[in-house]
């Protein structure tokens, strides 16, 4: 089985927990690292301090938009304007369903945006949709 790497982007400990729960419940063999803001992210995926050793290039990113130093919104436009990032795909997944928010994310370049739902079944249902859809139904970019 294919082993999954994913960075989860989230502020949240709450969130971070749901969605380490969601995929391990799933079906595939997940490699879930996290950072919570924008600069580590950032860091993480271009493999600087603190993560030189650490860092694994992510089949997939996903994303809140609140998070602290730098949000959501700028981190995906750097990860976008970085050539050797702006193939990995971003999913959006954050509280906000303002319209601004979901349409200035697209012009940004993400790939999805998903607005969390209240509720543990509900976080978890979202969590194993996204697992099959990118990870069973999708092609996704190789690993540079």
């Amino acid at each position: 089985m294919k082993r999954i790497d994913i960075l989860l982007v989230e502020d949240d400990p709450g969130d971070v927990e749901l969605t380490r729960e969601g995929l391990v419940r799933g079906k595939m063999l997940v490699n879930l690292n996290t950072v919570d803001d924008g600069i580590k992210a950032l860091r993480y995926l271009r493999g600087e301090e603190p993560y030189t050793a650490a860092a694994v290039r992510p089949d997939i990113i996903l994303l809140d938009l609140n998070l602290p130093r730098m949000d959501g919104q700028e981190t995906l436009k750097a990860i976008k304007a970085d050539a050797r990032l702006k193939c990995i795909p971003v999913v959006v997944l954050t509280t906000s369903e303002a319209e601004s928010d979901i349409r200035k994310c697209y012009e940004l370049g993400a790939s999805c945006y998903i607005a969390k739902p209240v509720g543990f079944e509900a976080f978890l249902k979202i969590i194993r949709s996204l697992e099959d859809f990118w990870f069973t139904v999708v092609t996704m970019p190789p690993k540079e």
